[in-house]
């Protein structure tokens, strides 16, 4: 309980130092690169912290001039500082809008480029799909949960609609990202913080230019079963301490 107090203590000094920081760069960059940049040492400050190594494997070849769609299995909290600080590439979050609201947080986000989806009704969300796949096609990545939130037992649940209509939309290649461990370290349900060994498995890309809204399920389906069957075949829950 101690070092979970510390742990969130060090997160909310880490977020109060660098937020602002990030949000000043921003007014001067009109890619968001640099302020991407600073909020990986956040990510990397939170992991530092709470005592979390995190393992990459996989790492394919990725062209940088080119943009691509990453979507991620979500098991906890955790996986935001673990996704920011270990993938290798300049990317922005696609985020429901509530966490933009979030003081100091939400604003730096904003700063990061960051892209939010509205998801109060039906004509918001669309819009805002319609906004990320135009943003997606002037050359940005996005990163996305497709189960739209965490896991509450740890495996992975059924995918939502919206990414892939925004994916299909945008006709950028889709990396499939796994994440291993997080949920260990704290699940939905627990405020308890349990540091253990984090795997993060950066699959190839899989092309999606063959697809419409029509076929969106089958793409979807075919994401899914692929991530299902490599965070099968990581044996066994990494250790904790």
């Amino acid at each position: 309980m101690f070092r979970t107090i510390l742990i969130y203590v060090g997160t909310i000094i880490a977020t109060i130092i660098i937020a602002p920081i990030v949000v000043v760069v921003a007014l001067f960059s009109r890619t968001g690169n640099i302020a991407h940049r600073i909020a990986r040492l956040w990510a990397r400050s939170i992991l530092f912290v709470s005592g979390i190594d995190v393992t990459v494997s996989g790492s394919p070849a990725i062209d940088p001039r080119l943009p691509y769609i990453f979507m991620a299995n979500h098991q906890s909290n955790f996986d935001i500082p673990v996704l920011l600080a270990h993938l290798p590439v300049q990317f922005r979050w696609l985020a429901k809008a509530e966490l933009f609201r979030i003081p100091v947080f939400g604003r730096a986000m904003c700063g990061c480029g960051y892209i939010s989806i509205d998801r109060s009704d039906r004509d918001s969300a669309f819009q805002s799909l319609a906004k990320a796949a135009a943003t997606i096609k002037n050359g940005t990545s996005v990163l996305i949960f497709p189960e739209g939130t965490r896991s509450l037992d740890g495996t992975i649940k059924p995918f939502k609609k919206g990414p892939f209509v925004l994916t299909v939309d945008a006709g950028a290649p889709i990396v499939p990202v796994v994440i291993h461990g997080t949920w260990s370290i704290m699940p939905k349900s627990r405020r308890i913080i349990k540091p253990c060994r984090v795997t993060l498995d950066i699959l190839p890309p899989v092309e999606t230019s063959g697809y419409s809204r029509n076929t969106k399920d089958e793409l979807m389906e075919k994401l899914r079963n692929l991530l299902c069957q490599h965070f099968e075949q990581m044996e066994g829950d990494p250790a904790c301490t």
